[in-house]
């Protein structure tokens, strides 16, 4: 009974910040499986495992978002130290691959807290600031905070201010938020706490 009316509260308290989950916490029901087989619910976290793959493997929201704030805690099991994640926004499929195309939060290897262009412009747009890096836990909980907003993109790696960037091409301003599980070595990501605000256009 306590823990049914802590999480009422909680729930009351997301609400009135403007904040709704982005996963139900009991299955993949509102997202698209890329791969079968590489991702699971456990505990109210979205697992995704990789035992090395040839390709990057992504989990897809079905619902499209333009202008937003994003909050997603997450965990990385690396045991190479050379894999690699990342959240993904404003995107969409590439025909005929497992690629999508968009910006993206990354995480990993030297990438951890940059902004990157993810099959579009194939680059980093933005390095991460060292305040930032600086609270990063590489291998507990961290927490990203994605403000998508016109053509300013935010990034927050445990509440600092990791990368600022403003758009100045004519590319997509709206498309599905996606969790990767990048090719190559093996890893575990975690995904916890998603929390969305739709901000007005």
């Amino acid at each position: 009974m306590r823990l049914a009316l802590l999480l009422i509260c909680a729930s009351a308290a997301f609400a009135q910040d403007g904040f709704r989950p982005l996963f139900n916490g009991k299955n993949l029901n509102d997202w698209i499986v890329d791969t079968p087989g590489l991702w699971r619910v456990e505990a109210g976290v979205i697992i995704g495992k990789s035992p090395g793959l040839k390709y990057n493997d992504f989990l897809r929201t079905k619902k499209h978002y333009r202008n937003f704030v994003l909050k997603v805690t997450f965990r990385m099991t690396d045991e190479t130290g050379k894999a690699n994640s990342g959240i993904q926004f404003r995107s969409k499929p590439m025909e005929g691959s497992h690629e999508v195309i968009g910006y993206q939060a990354d995480m990993g290897q030297q990438y951890w807290g940059c902004l990157y262009d993810e099959s579009r412009r194939k680059k980093v747009l933005v390095n991460a600031s060292g305040a930032a890096l600086a609270t990063l836990r590489k291998s507990d909980w961290n927490e990203y905070t994605i403000t998508a907003r016109g053509n300013r993109i935010t990034l927050e790696l445990n509440g600092v201010k990791s990368a600022e960037w403003v758009e100045n091409e004519p590319v997509e301003d709206s498309g599905f938020i996606a969790l990767q599980l990048h090719g190559g070595p093996p890893l575990q990501m975690e995904f916890k706490n998603l929390l969305v605000k739709v901000l007005p256009d």
